[in-house]
């Protein structure tokens, strides 16, 4: 729970970085892995970032995070691209990747499942609509334990 504090306490802190530019801020994760802590930085923009984008937003979190000193050990910084299966996690997202293929994991199962792959229709209301095998799911955008889209081929 300590590393998902941190992860939100970055964000806070880093968000003002991305009020003024096309640049969006997906993402903060803060990981152990072997015997280092990463600190990741996921930022997008429409027709993807590129490495002088990740450079950019590295040098001005850089300044914020000497600054603030929220973190009390050791860790490397990473900024980068969501990747092609961009996690979802505002509300947002689901509208803005509306008839995308897309994953989404729920905290408790519905209707049996706690797994739904299928074609990603937007939010109604506060519930995330997943077209699968041509029937909609309905689940609460609160019970969504993770969700990211899928490849296409």
């Amino acid at each position: 729970m300590a590393k998902q504090k941190t992860a939100a306490t970055v964000a806070a802190l880093i968000q003002p970085v991305f009020e003024d530019v096309e640049l969006e801020l997906v993402d903060v994760t803060f990981t152990k892995e072997g015997n280092g802590w990463y600190l990741r930085i996921f930022i997008d923009k429409p027709g993807g970032v590129d490495i002088e984008d990740c450079q950019n937003v590295s040098r001005e979190i850089e300044l914020i995070l000497d600054e603030t000193d929220p973190i009390p050990q050791s860790y490397i910084l990473e900024v980068s691209s969501p990747g092609i299966e961009r996690p979802l996690k505002k509300p947002a997202d689901y509208d803005r990747f509306s008839g995308s293929l897309a994953n989404i994991t729920t905290y408790a199962p519905l209707e049996g499942k706690k797994n739904f792959r299928g074609r990603l229709i937007g939010l109604r209301g506060s519930d995330v609509v997943l077209a699968v095998n041509g029937s909609e799911i309905i689940i609460p955008f609160e019970q969504v334990a993770g969700a990211h889209l899928e490849v296409e081929f």
